[in-house]
């Protein structure tokens, strides 16, 4: 497995692939690992990840720029990164006694009737390479602390990230085998899922992976959440603050060089302000900074490999060759690196590549619609249901627009994004589950019913 810097194309390091004994190992020393887990009092398990947290703080610009060097994220978003994953963890260091509480219910005199919730074992995680940390750790701090033991297959380009997370967790005092990175190749993990000490799998994905993991997994009935892609609408209604609107839509579309299933990707704009928001939008992508993803003033870094940049100017061309119209960008960048500009697309051709499909990099698709009802209708007008993001002064209609859009989750006047306090997760073919919150911690346990007579 090699690690290769996207910004330069130069191999960072080799790591050595796990293999079926590897992997057997790994199961094994998990699955005893789980014996004592699953028996740990709670509270001591929310300190165990409230160290972890620090372990994130203590030495951030590490892993910031660990995770610049392998994917190419402008390392000031890869701060804000691990300090989210750090928030994450503090927030099940807190919560998760509250989450995890027994629930009651009425029953005959001198009886006792309740739920608990009780940890599974083994569960999978596959993940991947856009938020090397942040989608490990929101994985980690509900599921591990609610007495689950993780497996992590990370992205074969973050091998080092994954390395990393199990070394942060084995200096926060994790005890050895409760959570373990395994650098194996995609064509393995069916064996892993089907082993009988893995209990649940997640991933966070393609769509072909998910059906994959869900189809190994469903095949040996085992409980699955997952997260897969989005073309998440940005609805500007005639009322919305344009300013705000275009700012916030220009990096909702480009952080993390676009590469988010919940970045904005859609931007379906109300006819009576189209022409005058298309120009700011524009201009915001401008202004961005494209550059050195080590440099402190860049916006925008490389796309993660230079494979992924090929696909996503495929994609662009494409749509250009069906009649779309290049407002802004819309080509590779010449320079080193897998440089792709903010670009902006108008008049999409329905059925074209921008219209139909997830566009994993920073390109936006505007669409001019006449009303609100056609916005809703374009934008529930996808394959997908990940996020959407609505703009309108007027909080009630605001309200009323999110109700009507088919997603997981929708922001009024706010760009999509997940939080450890909320739910997150999709509908259609962007997944199932939740993860985050009390909701998500639930996923992944035994909802046991005890009556005592």
């Amino acid at each position: 497995m090699e690690a290769v810097n996207p910004a330069t194309g130069e191999r960072i390091d080799t790591y050595e692939e796990a293999d079926l004994p590897d992997v057997e190992r790994a199961l094994d020393d998990g699955w005893g690992a789980f014996q004592d887990w699953r028996d740990r009092p709670l509270a001591e398990r929310e300190e165990l990840i409230e160290s972890a947290g620090e372990v994130l703080r203590e030495n951030k610009r590490e892993y910031a720029e660990l995770m610049t060097e392998e994917m190419g994220k402008p390392v000031t978003q890869a701060v804000a990164e691990v300090e989210k994953c750090a928030w994450a963890c503090d927030h099940y260091a807190q919560n998760a006694h509250a989450y995890l509480e027994d629930e009651h219910y009425p029953s005959p005199a001198g009886t006792e009737v309740k739920t608990v919730y009780e940890p599974l074992g083994i569960v999978l995680a596959v993940m991947p390479w856009n938020f090397p940390f942040w989608q490990v750790f929101r994985f980690i701090a509900p599921y591990i602390t609610a007495g689950n033991v993780g497996v992590l297959k990370h992205a074969s380009n973050v091998p080092g990230c994954a390395e990393a997370i199990e070394e942060i967790l084995r200096d926060a005092g994790y005890p050895e085998g409760v959570f373990q990175s395994l650098l194996v190749p995609s064509d393995l993990v069916d064996d892993v899922v089907a082993d009988d000490r893995v209990r649940a799998a997640t991933l966070t994905g393609s769509g072909p992976a998910g059906r994959a993991v869900a189809s190994a997994a469903g095949d040996k009935l085992k409980k699955t959440v997952l997260e897969l892609g989005g073309s998440d609408p940005f609805v500007v209604l005639d009322d919305a603050d344009l300013e705000a609107a275009a700012e916030t839509g220009a990096w909702a579309r480009n952080q993390n060089g676009g590469q988010s299933c919940i970045a904005a990707k859609r931007f379906i704009v109300h006819s009576d302000v189209y022409d005058e928001y298309t120009d700011r939008l524009v201009d915001e992508f401008e202004s961005l900074t494209i550059g050195d993803p080590f440099d402190e003033d860049t916006d925008v870094g490389p796309q993660a490999r230079q494979d992924l940049l090929d696909d996503l100017d495929d994609q662009v061309q494409a749509s250009v060759d069906a009649g779309a119209n290049v407002v802004t960008g819309g080509e590779p960048m010449d320079r080193d690196g897998a440089y792709y500009p903010p670009t902006v697309l108008t008049d999409v051709p329905a059925g074209c590549p921008a219209d139909t499909e997830e566009l994993f990099g920073p390109v936006a698709t505007l669409y001019e619609v006449e009303d609100a009802d056609a916005a809703v209708r374009k934008a529930n007008e996808t394959e997908f249901g990940l996020g959407a993001s609505v703009w309108t002064e007027d909080r009630d209609r605001g309200e009323r627009i999110a109700r009507r859009i088919d997603a997981g989750c929708v922001y009024v006047n706010q760009l999509t994004k997940s939080d450890p306090r909320v739910p997150f997760g999709g509908v259609k073919e962007s997944g199932y589950g939740r993860e985050l919150s009390e909701i998500g911690m639930k996923e992944f346990v035994n909802r046991k019913t005890v009556w005592i007579e």
